[in-house]
């Protein structure tokens, strides 16, 4: 299976011929041609930087049929009485265009008291790579490669170094990192990598480019 690191949280899933679009939000560039492309769309929560309603909706417009599975918050943006729009929670699993599927978790990180917490899930895809949204989600199951936020208004390092400790997959990737500078990339790398703090081998992958997995 080949992972593609797109602007920000946005990755792609790619096995016999099928893409999986994870997050496709409003910092990523290449978002239509991206949308164009996949066989199915899982959003993990309905902030923009994950979630770009307008070039969805007009995605949807040109292929009607193009499976969405995202939580409640998100689907109910979406158009109504569609069998491809499709709401999951903690709990669900299936297969999606070739791909098995798992769902966890149920709530953003918290970025204030003052702000309230959304709804916010992660997906396991194939028993391998998982895609904690907006938390360090912690699954309960093994875990072959992480997906590691390291930038935001919720995210701090030392947490995601904990983070990857108590998830202790093979190995974990950066993203949600587009607030940073490139050497605070650089930076996160070298923690989230370092043997005496994780133990984890940590990659971090320019825009566009892939990683077997």
């Amino acid at each position: 299976m080949e992972l593609t690191k797109y602007a920000h949280a946005t990755v792609t899933l790619e096995k016999d011929g099928h893409e999986l679009l994870i997050d496709p939000g409003t910092f990523t560039t290449n978002i239509d041609e991206l949308l164009a492309g996949a066989d199915a769309v899982l959003i993990t929560h309905e902030h923009g930087d994950h979630f770009d309603k307008d070039r969805i909706l007009a995605a949807l417009e040109t292929r009607p049929d193009l499976p969405i599975y995202a939580p409640a918050q998100v689907t109910a943006q979406l158009p109504e009485g569609s069998g491809n729009i499709h709401t999951v929670a903690a709990g669900f699993s299936g297969t999606i265009a070739g791909f098995s599927i798992e769902v966890f978790g149920e709530t953003h990180a918290l970025i204030h008291a003052l702000i309230p917490q959304i709804d916010n899930v992660g997906f396991l895809i194939d028993g391998t790579v998982f895609h904690p949204g907006d938390a360090y989600l912690v699954p309960g199951v093994p875990v072959d490669t992480l997906l590691v936020p390291t930038s935001g208004p919720w995210a701090k390092l030392g947490e995601a170094i904990d983070y990857v400790r108590e998830v202790a997959p093979k190995q974990s990737v950066q993203i949600h990192d587009l607030l940073l500078s490139e050497p605070g990339r650089q930076m996160s790398g070298y923690m989230l990598g370092n043997d005496d703090l994780t133990g984890v081998p940590f990659t971090t992958l320019a825009e566009g480019e892939s990683l077997s997995v």
